[in-house]
């Protein structure tokens, strides 16, 4: 589509293995379907960098192979400052997450700082659990995929697309 400004979207969690990977996963398994690679732009990103270069966790790979969701590719990664002007988006697993990016923010720029619970009306939890330390990856994919869906679902609202 000639004129649409690419949309960028960075997911964040703890340490960039378990949600936030398995969030951008999902979310981009969904772009893709919807045809919408060239207007949305995704990654994500961790708070702390004990994880950096990794790959997303043995539970997250295994449930995005279980669905069939590619994960090629993807790396944990440190989130930065630079990060606030790189994206549009910035999705948050839990409310701690927020407040840890609170500190790392210069300016707002118009960004949407949300968690990914926000988009879901009535959500059974307002926070996305960590698996890594629930060891519930299947809980996490069924929260993370009705968040993707919804936030996607608000972009497209959002931005006529």
């Amino acid at each position: 589509m000639v004129g649409v400004e690419m949309i960028h979207v960075l997911f964040i969690c703890l340490g960039n293995i378990c949600r936030s990977p398995m969030a951008e996963a999902v979310f981009r398994s969904l772009v893709e379907k919807e045809g919408l690679a060239q207007q949305i732009n995704i990654d994500s990103a961790g708070i702390g960098n004990w994880h950096a270069g990794e790959l997303p966790h043995k539970g997250t790979r295994d449930i995005l192979d279980q669905q069939k969701i590619t994960y090629r590719d993807m790396k944990a990664r440190q989130v930065h400052r630079k990060d606030w002007d790189n994206f549009d988006y910035i999705i948050a697993m839990d409310e701690q997450n927020i407040k840890d990016l609170q500190d790392l923010k210069d300016k707002e720029n118009g960004i949407i700082v949300a968690r990914l619970m926000d988009f879901v009306d009535n959500p059974e939890e307002v926070n996305v659990p960590d698996p890594y330390f629930t060891g519930d990856f299947d809980y996490t994919y069924k929260l993370v995929s009705k968040g993707c869906l919804n936030l996607l679902n608000s972009i497209r609202e959002t931005h006529n697309i």
